[in-house]
């Protein structure tokens, strides 16, 4: 036994019953069809013969390859020639390749959207703001006929002003590729967000945009809505449709969590690899707006990461096997990029899931087993479905948005100290 083993022996995980959340499941029913006809009724101002860039993102959004293949599709039907082109800032390690691959592990093939992946770092200045800031957009998009931005509206991880994640972001960070996602950040972390409103509004005025689609999700991962917006739009609608999305967040049913363990942190879950305001891990200065935790320990990187563990820096406590995975350039590219390489540092590692649980408990105080509030969650979008020990489950409970659907059991680990609940 380590002498770490023997600080923790005497911790006693609670035991822990499956809870449900209730959150908002508005929904989208026939989505290829409700898209198409949002298409054709805007009736963008696609010619024939136009070379139209799709932007494809590093999120996984609801129903990606179906939605992608809708808009695609469309396009098509008006005569134009659809390309896929990735918008997603410096993630994948900042390469064209890099870029491309996680599209395709997002869904986004040629096979089965009908269109190409068309991927490069290069980009062109378009413009300058008023503060003189370059603006910079992938050249493939730039030297289109046409651009169709598609992205999901929600909040963002640190930004609080009237655009935060969506179409206006794509153009200012997303489209901007790795040269332009820097320079939208290079003001610093406490001016990211007027100056991504700043670049994203400039590039508008410039771009040969067609259009945009935004989609919205609700609390279940699940398409709430869509809508197609031409170009003359996006300024003014996608704030309202903000303001409807806000309202679809999931989140976490308590004010205060004495050790919340996350299964897997992602780039394909949050830019961040989780939600700050789900954590309870605010970043650029920002208030906290989700509970109070105490201890966070974090045990997986998803595989859609690609090694890009950036965000793990606001735990507390990982697991070796999350630090193996760990790509540590990339990484450190992506942070640095972002201005907040905080979220590279790589917090205390334990060689188990156990000891890690363990070390969030010793870390919360001295708390009886009995009203120790431990909540474990997949990662930071899946909310509906959590784990929730007894104290932690009776303010949930109380709360009028959470039902405890299974018994308290002793939670099991692997013989190698792998939590079982999520294999």
């Amino acid at each position: 036994m380590t002498k770490l083993e023997e600080m923790l022996l005497g911790f006693e995980i609670p035991k822990a019953a499956k809870v449900r959340q209730k959150l908002d499941r508005t929904r989208v029913e026939d989505l290829e069809g409700y898209l198409t006809s949002r298409l054709r009724a805007k009736e963008l101002p696609i010619r024939r013969g136009d070379r139209i860039a799709v932007t494809g993102g590093s999120r996984g959004i609801a129903d990606y390859p179906r939605i992608m293949k809708t808009a695609v599709d469309y396009i098509k039907e008006r005569g134009g020639i659809p390309f896929i082109v990735p918008a997603m800032g410096s993630h994948a390690g900042g390469t064209a390749e890099g870029q491309a691959a996680m599209l395709r592990d997002l869904g986004i093939t040629e096979e089965f959207v009908g269109a190409p992946i068309v991927s490069s770092m290069e980009v062109v200045e378009v413009a300058r703001t008023e503060l003189g800031l370059p603006v910079y957009i992938d050249r493939n998009a730039a030297e289109a006929d046409g651009i169709l931005l598609l992205n999901r509206v929600k909040t963002h991880t640190s930004i609080r002003e009237r655009y935060q994640s969506g179409l206006v972001k794509m153009m200012a960070i997303g489209l901007a590729k790795h040269k332009g996602c820097a320079m939208t950040h290079s003001l610093g972390t406490l001016h990211l967000g007027e100056n991504m409103v700043r670049v994203g509004l400039t590039a508008l005025e410039h771009l040969k945009l067609v259009g945009g689609i935004a989609v919205i999700e609700n609390g279940y991962e699940e398409v709430a809505d869509l809508y197609v917006l031409r170009r003359e739009e996006i300024a003014e609608e996608e704030p309202r449709i903000l303001e409807r999305a806000k309202a679809m967040v999931p989140r976490l049913w308590l004010d205060q969590i004495d050790a919340l363990i996350v299964y897997e942190q992602g780039k394909e879950i949050a830019g961040t690899g989780m939600d700050p305001a789900v954590v309870g891990r605010p970043i650029n200065k920002l208030p906290n707006i989700g509970p109070e935790v105490a201890s966070l320990g974090v045990l997986r990187l998803s595989g859609r990461s690609g090694g890009n563990a950036s965000g793990c820096g606001m735990a507390d406590f990982i697991s070796r096997r999350l630090r193996d995975a760990v790509d540590e350039e990339t990484m450190v590219v992506n942070s640095i990029t972002g201005m907040k390489p905080f979220l590279a540092n790589i917090p205390p590692t334990l060689t188990t899931d156990e000891l890690v649980i363990k070390a969030c408990i010793k870390n919360a105080g001295q708390i009886p087993p009995s009203q120790f509030k431990l909540v474990i969650i997949r990662n930071s979008r899946m909310l509906d479905e959590v784990w929730m020990s007894e104290a932690a489950c009776r303010a949930a409970e109380d709360s009028g948005r959470a039902e405890r659907i299974g018994e308290y059991e002793t939670l099991e680990f692997s013989p190698e100290g792998d939590l079982l609940l999520f294999e």
